[in-house]
């Protein structure tokens, strides 16, 4: 069976957001792409859409590796020759280094700006190419779509490295927005304030515990289906996600 004339490609999968967000891309008849460091973070995903009728390729590749990220475009064109891309995602993220800024180490600083910062703008060289070529004939204006943080808009004591790659970030995607928006592109922050309540971090407890107190990431997904189905007249360019007892 052939695969669908499109598809959309999320850097960074696990089993919060980036497994949401290609299980509801799946679903709505796109190939999905799913990149990351680790082929166990993917290939639980890859095979539950598979099994479910859909198409997804996983692919293991550093989004901070220039090589591993062409290496990766590589195989995605052989695999998907027919199709055009239709919307892109870069979910990466580093970790936080959560300590006082006099414990901090430079290498700190250059690993969260390595993967947030440089890390987008190798994704964005490749994957807006794309995208452009998709303008004429994608379904919904082809995207791309960045996930952020509260670091994104604002520095906090003991957070001073995620904050500056987060910072840098959203200044990349501003600015891609404004280049690429007028030509067809819609590119689009999400801040992500709060805790995802992901499998990993169901022990953790966010807002004292209540119900509701974690962003669900099946709901993040929906949020940035909603981007990604934006008519030209209205596009969003950042858009604040947490839940309802977040304090901000």
């Amino acid at each position: 069976m052939a695969p669908p004339p499109f598809y959309a490609i999320i850097s960074g999968v696990g089993s919060g957001t980036g497994a949401s967000l290609a299980r509801l891309f799946a679903r709505q008849s796109y190939a999905v792409v799913l990149l990351s460091r680790k082929p166990s973070s993917y290939e639980p995903f890859v095979a539950e859409i598979t099994a479910a009728g859909g198409t997804a390729i996983g692919i293991s590749a550093d989004a901070a590796d220039p090589a591993a990220v062409d290496a990766a475009f590589e195989r995605i064109a052989r695999e998907l020759p027919d199709s055009k891309l239709a919307a892109a995602v870069y979910n990466g993220h580093a970790g936080m280094a959560r300590k006082p800024f006099l414990e901090m180490k430079l290498e700190e600083l250059e690993t969260s700006l390595k993967t947030t910062a440089n890390g987008l703008f190798i994704f964005a060289q490749k994957t807006i190419p794309l995208l452009l070529a998709s303008v004429p004939s994608s379904p919904h204006p082809p995207t791309l779509l960045v996930t952020g943080a509260t670091a994104s808009v604002r520095g906090s004591a003991f957070f001073s490295t995620f904050a500056a790659g987060k910072f840098a970030q959203r200044a990349l995607t501003q600015s891609l927005a404004r280049e690429f928006g007028p030509k067809g592109v819609h590119v689009a922050l999400a801040v992500i304030d709060g805790g995802i309540d992901t499998p990993w971090g169901k022990d953790r407890v966010v807002n004292n515990g209540v119900e509701d107190g974690k962003i669900s990431p099946d709901a993040i997904a929906e949020s940035y289906w909603h981007l990604h189905t934006q008519p030209r007249s209205c596009f969003t360019q950042e858009l604040d996600i947490r839940p309802y007892v977040e304090k901000w």
